[in-house]
């Protein structure tokens, strides 16, 4: 490759796997069978991360907070020698691991609502300052960074996108809709890390997304995602492609809607690169 190189921050998901976070994207040498299913299930066994460096693009992929090296650790744990990825854990171990993590999910948001800050703008702080770090690699060309996710790595997608002008495009998984439709039905499956209390009273989720412009926006939805209900992905696709109408850049975004469950398919992981090739 020919340096300084473009750049993209990848964005993990929730899906309630906590045990791990980067590992979801980036495979490793013996990794734990769990990981390799996980991955199949929701990314077509393929690590995007790897696909996007061997095009010729530096990628980063951190742990999300309350995943990974970031997962809650309680001293029983320590104790008894468990939630040790130094090991080879069985899967039911990490399976009562990633349940007591869901479970005491509820209880983390809470205190951290309590405490005075917001789990979203974590996320979102640790995102922007990936992005810092990038531009302090010579290898990367810090004018051409993008970034992509799955689930909340859609909305953590989003929310770089939406509030940090260095993003130049983005790919946004498995995650956009139009919160009014999420009511009463579906905003259950919204997880405490999504959740920006007082955001609604100014804006839509689609409205952080136009916030990107007039960087590139590529908007990836499988048919058969049960998460987020067709008529409100209908409105949120349809209020982005008007706001990019109304700065006459209508070229800048497009959607990828592909018959399959709530994933990143392979077929989108493609349309993807090819939207960086163009934009980033």
């Amino acid at each position: 490759a020919k340096f300084p190189v473009p750049a993209v921050v990848a964005l993990h998901d929730h899906g309630g796997f906590y045990y791990w976070g980067k590992e979801k994207l980036v495979e490793t040498d013996n990794e734990h069978p769990m990981l390799a299913a996980y991955r199949k299930q929701y990314y077509d066994g393929i690590s995007f991360p790897a696909s996007l460096a061997q095009r010729g693009y530096a990628v980063i992929v951190i742990d999300m907070f309350y995943h990974g090296e970031r997962r809650l650790i309680l001293d029983e744990d320590l104790e008894r020698g468990t939630n040790d990825r130094s090991k080879h854990e069985p899967e039911e171990t990490i399976r009562k691991i990633n349940q007591r993590a869901g479970s005491s999910e509820e209880t983390v948001f809470r205190n951290i609502l309590h405490s005075g800050f917001t789990w979203g703008g974590v996320l979102v702080w640790d995102d922007i300052r990936t992005v810092d770090y990038l531009q302090t690699r010579p290898e990367v060309d810090p004018r051409r960074i993008a970034c992509a996710g799955l689930s909340v790595g859609g909305w953590r997608t989003v929310f770089l996108a939406g509030l940090d002008p260095r993003i130049k495009a983005a790919c946004v998984v498995g995650w956009m809709t139009s919160f009014r439709y999420l009511i009463p039905h579906y905003e259950v499956y919204t997880v405490p890390s999504g959740m920006v209390p007082g955001l609604l009273e100014y804006m839509d989720y689609p409205d952080i997304g136009s916030l990107a412009m007039p960087s590139a926006l590529l908007v990836v939805h499988g048919q058969q995602d049960s998460l987020f209900p067709p008529d409100g992905v209908k409105a949120a696709v349809d209020s982005l492609r008007q706001s990019y109408r109304a700065i006459g850049k209508p070229e800048r975004f497009d959607t990828l809607f592909f018959n399959g469950p709530h994933k990143f398919s392979l077929e989108a992981q493609r349309k993807m690169m090819d939207w960086f090739d163009r934009w980033v």
